[in-house]
């Protein structure tokens, strides 16, 4: 046996005894280690808590070491290069997964969030909190109800109870889950705490957690959250909960978990806890079943039926792809896809993406002083 063999053995038993040990698999899962409004040092104590309360999770910070906090586990890199080392690092499996203060999803994937609600001290998935899982509300709210299912499956929650906050589009997307419902596709509904009852839920719902699975547009979520968890505090620091939750979209292989530049370390701490114990659940996996079993009940149609109809746009190509390194703020959902077609006609290589504090566009950094007078010419900005 050649000593590269017998290191690959030894290093298995070493994982299999560990294991063993902790009563459980634990999951690298990185954490970038700045960028945070109360300082590094709070990262660094979210990743040690973890640590100390969690038996699923080995905390990789990204970045320069945290005076204190050595004995913690990292992948150093200057402070400038943490969002690019920390998606290098998911890509290439050196992590199973992360949890950031930033992360570009592409449009079509968004985040599941999860709060303590004060009611009944129960916790209660948000579906969705960034990100945004289509640009047409009702179908976004549709496919959020079946993320947030498949989030809750890959916490162990057999059979969760689904409710939808009553914003607008609440009812049409209520009545397309029943339509699914009554065509096999696998959902239970949860009942509002008010003496009328239904499945459209009141803000005293979501204060009592009468459901596992709040169903809501992405922008409420992210309010609901940062409100959840920080109104014990005045709202500089997040002090409860587990942040803005994993990744899900269709085709979307990363686990990759949103917290705020106001979360605090014990938010930080439970966000790592989380998103191990949806990697170990196989969220991704998890996603796809739940969007076969919703699209061979009706998903695309009901989609379909909520997406406005419009004249046929002009064809546009996309020029030759280029890598992007910068990003373009401050264009609304509704318009970022026109805006992106806009550049390509003038020739400027850009993706939209969906940062944590709403809709970018990506494109190569020398091309962006050009690209914001195109679109302050054009209204978009």
């Amino acid at each position: 046996m050649s000593d590269e063999i017998k290191k690959l053995v030894g290093e298995a038993l070493n994982e299999i005894i560990e294991t063993a040990k902790s009563g459980g698999r634990k999951f690298r899962v990185g954490l970038m280690a700045s960028g945070s409004e109360h300082g590094a040092e709070e990262i660094a104590k979210g990743a040690a808590m973890a640590v100390a309360n969690s038996s699923n999770v080995i905390p990789v910070l990204i970045g320069p070491k945290v005076k204190g906090y050595e004995d913690l586990e990292y992948i150093e890199c200057a402070e400038d290069e943490i969002p690019v080392t920390l998606e290098a690092c998911v890509k290439d499996g050196r992590v199973a997964g992360a949890v950031a203060m930033h992360f570009p999803f592409p449009l079509g994937v968004t985040t599941i969030g999860r709060v303590l609600t004060p009611g009944r001290g129960r916790p209660m998935l948000l579906a969705s909190t960034t990100g945004t899982s289509s640009t047409v509300r009702g179908a976004a709210m549709l496919k959020n109800a079946i993320y947030g299912i498949a989030t809750a499956k890959a916490l162990g929650i057999k059979n969760p109870t689904v409710g939808i906050l009553n914003v607008d589009t609440a009812h049409p997307v209520f009545r397309a889950l029943s339509r699914m419902k009554d065509k096999g596709y696998e959902i239970t509904f949860g009942t509002s705490t008010r003496a009328d009852g239904g499945s459209v839920l009141r803000g005293n719902d979501i204060l009592t957690g009468s459901v596992d699975i709040c169903v809501t547009d992405t922008l409420t979520g992210n309010v609901l959250v940062k409100m959840f968890s920080s109104f014990t505090t005045g709202g500089s620091y997040e002090a409860n909960g587990w942040g803005y939750g994993p990744s899900c979209g269709e085709g979307w292989k990363n686990v990759v978990s949103i917290v705020s530049r106001a979360s605090g370390a014990p938010v930080i701490a439970n966000a790592l806890s989380f998103t191990a114990s949806v990697i170990a659940g196989g969220l991704p996996e998890k996603v796809a079943e739940e969007l076969k079993a919703a699209r061979s009940a009706g998903l695309d149609e009901e989609i379909e039926a909520m997406t406005p109809k419009t004249e046929q746009a002009e064809e546009v190509k996309a020029p030759p792809a280029e890598p992007t390194d910068d990003e373009l703020h401050g264009i609304d959902v509704l318009e970022i896809d026109n805006a992106v077609k806009v550049l390509w006609k003038e020739g400027i290589y850009a993706e939209s993406a969906m940062g944590c504090t709403g809709p970018v566009i990506k494109m190569p950094a020398r091309h962006m002083a050009k690209a914001a007078e195109i679109l302050k010419a054009k209204g978009y900005l």
